[in-house]
Order: structure tokens, then sequence, then C-alpha cells
């Protein structure tokens, strides 16, 4: 099977030609003249921090509302996610991953995404105060058996939470530091240990000063660091973003964040256990503390490319950067014998096809 369009991101650049399937792989790339009218084929978007989609929030998820969820999903580009359960007691947290499908619900599940429940009081966001704990290592060992777990978020500042960065290494699951006070010298120590990446950058971190630079400093002045951020226009002002992507090219992620609200417009909905409003696209705690976002990542990648980042750099950090952040190397590339999950955009950077395993599941 031909695609039918007229380029793709293969290796970082747009390659003209077409790209052939077999099989659930990519066999060919740069196929004849490439007529596609203009369209391209690029990666699958991988999202890292999904809490919900479409009125579903998978904290209270059955399978079938993981495959509604999933379906929305699939016609923003994702075709791999992680599921984001943020702060919560124990018990809902163990529900949760219980709860979570294996393989896939349309889009590829990597593992979830446990937000907490070790973070700093001090950041907490819109996380429930009541469930964030100190760092346990008993109780960390409970949630990574309780189900599959692929990233971890915790404030490397707290006591013992280096501990915690020690066993999440050892078990292969990726440590990212955020809801985080840490100083830059508490963030370098946590980095060294094994943490290498943050969430959502700027937002739930100690602020940056020209002496204390904080966390999110830190993470920009390390090569070996990824970097997730919200572009929705809301949780950061442009400067910021563009102070990030000129520091971090290459290792900037785009995250959504996204929650329930996400394709559903205005209206209260639920983020774990926190009912919250959006409105206008925004989503925030009846004190107006931001709860998450409305955003996609077709979006997102539109977004970054609108500040002026080549379109071929917006859908890296959409695609092939958070693959690497989730140690999945097979995905987010475009490339002979890779897995066929493919996102296929216009002229306009709208999807028009979407294949998973070399399975259409978008078409258009």
């Amino acid at each position: 099977m031909r695609l039918g369009v007229s380029a793709a991101l293969v290796d970082g650049r747009l390659l003209p030609g077409d790209v052939e399937v077999d099989d659930g792989v990519v066999r060919a790339v740069g196929v004849g003249a490439g007529n596609g009218h203009g369209r391209i084929a690029a990666p699958g978007f991988v999202d890292l921090q999904v809490n919900g989609f479409a009125g579903v929030d998978f904290h209270a998820a059955d399978l079938a509302s993981y495959r509604r969820a999933g379906d929305a999903l699939l016609e923003t580009g994702t075709t791999a996610f992680q599921p984001t359960f943020v702060t919560a007691p124990e018990v809902d947290v163990a529900d949760a991953l219980a709860a979570m499908p294996g393989g896939d619900c349309g889009p590829r599940v990597l593992g979830a995404h446990l937000e907490g429940p070790f973070i700093s009081p001090r950041r907490l966001g819109a996380h429930d105060a009541g469930a964030a704990r100190a760092p346990d290592l008993a109780l960390l060992r409970r949630l990574l058996d309780a189900g599959p777990v692929s990233q971890m978020t915790l404030a490397p500042e707290l006591p013992g939470a280096l501990t915690l960065i020690d066993e999440l290494v050892a078990r292969g699951v990726t440590v990212s530091c955020g809801h985080s006070d840490a100083t830059a010298a508490e963030a370098h120590l946590a980095f060294e240990r094994g943490a290498r990446t943050v969430t959502h950058l700027f937002n739930a971190m100690r602020r940056a000063v020209p002496r204390d630079p904080g966390i999110a400093m830190a993470a920009l002045s390390r090569p070996d660091v990824a970097v997730q951020v919200i572009v929705d226009g809301h949780h950061l002002a442009v400067e910021t973003v563009l102070v990030a992507w000129h520091a971090a090219a290459g290792r900037f992620a785009l995250v959504t964040d996204a929650m329930a609200a996400a394709g559903m417009g205005d209206g209260r909905f639920f983020l774990g256990a926190s009912e919250v409003q959006a409105q206008n696209g925004v989503v925030r705690q009846d004190d107006g503390t931001l709860a998450g976002s409305t955003l996609t990542m077709i979006d997102a990648v539109r977004n970054l490319h609108g500040l002026g980042v080549e379109l071929e750099d917006a859908l890296a950090a959409a695609s092939e950067v958070p693959a690497r952040i989730a140690g999945r190397d097979d995905l987010g590339r475009v490339g002979i014998g890779a897995p066929a999950d493919l996102v296929v955009l216009d002229d306009r950077l709208e999807v028009r096809r979407v294949l998973v395993g070399g399975g259409v599941r978008v078409a258009g």
C-alpha cells in the first residue's frame, strides 16, 4: 500500500516521494514522484501526558471509555500515549492501573505516567494536597507492582527521593522531575542519579531568578536532559517557549497534559477526584489554578511551528523526541522496517489519515 503523499519526514528532513507500507511496517520511502497533492507523512504523535480525552477521565475509565478516548486521540494524530494519573490515594491509583488496557485502545498504550504522589507540597498545581506523600520506597514498589508504569514524575528535593530514583531506574521506568521546588543543585543531583526529563517545563516548578535558577534552568542547561513542554498559549508565554526551544532544540518534547475536556468544549469535568471548569479552551480549578489542558498534539505542532520553528522540527518534537524519552526507539520515526505508525497531513496541517501498525485508523 502506498500512502499517496508527496514527501515524508525521514531522519529529520522532508524526503520527496511516497511511502510504501506492507505487513505493518514501512517498506520504502522516497518512492516515485510523490504526487500527493502537498500531503506529507510524519511519524504518529507520541504524547507522554494524557490525563483524559473526549469526556473520559482515565482515573475512572473502563475499557469502553479508553476506546472512545482512543478513537478521538487518533483523530488528532496521536498513535501512542501514556495515560497519566495525578496524585490520588494509593487504592485509587492501583485501581486505575488495573483498569488500563494493555497493548492499545486504538493508539498504543505505552504504560502509565504516574504524576505523583511524591510531589512538593509547595508546587502542587491542581493536585490533591491530601494525597501527596513523602518518598516511601514500600509505597513506590506497591504502585509499580499494581500495573505497567512507564514514567513517574516526582520532586527530587524531597528527603528520600534519590532512593526512589534508584529504584525506578533499576526497573526501567523513566524518571521525570516535576511539581518540584528543587534548586538547581538538587536538580543536578537527580539528573546525575538517572532522572532524564522534566514534566511540563516551568509549570509547577520553582521560579527561576538570576542567582537561583531552579530546576527548569538546570534542565535547560544540560544536553542529557529532555524537557516536556505544553505549548497551548496558556501555560507558557511565547517568549518562554522560544527560550526553551532555542536552549533545548532536539530534546524538546511537546506534551498536551490533556484532560477530559479536550475535544468537548466548555463545561464541568473531572481531573482525578477534582471537579474543574473548562472555558474557552482553558481548564481551571475554582481558585483559578490551571488544571491540565484541552490541547491536542496536532494543535501543539501548529502552535510551535507558528512561532517560527521549522515544520520538520515541530513534528519531531511531537514524535521522535517523546518516543526517545519513553525508551521506544522503534516509534516516532518513518524508516524502513519501522512500525507504520503514521500521520498524513495536508498543506494546512490538517490530519487526513492515521495508521497504527499499518492499519488505517483514520481515513480522509
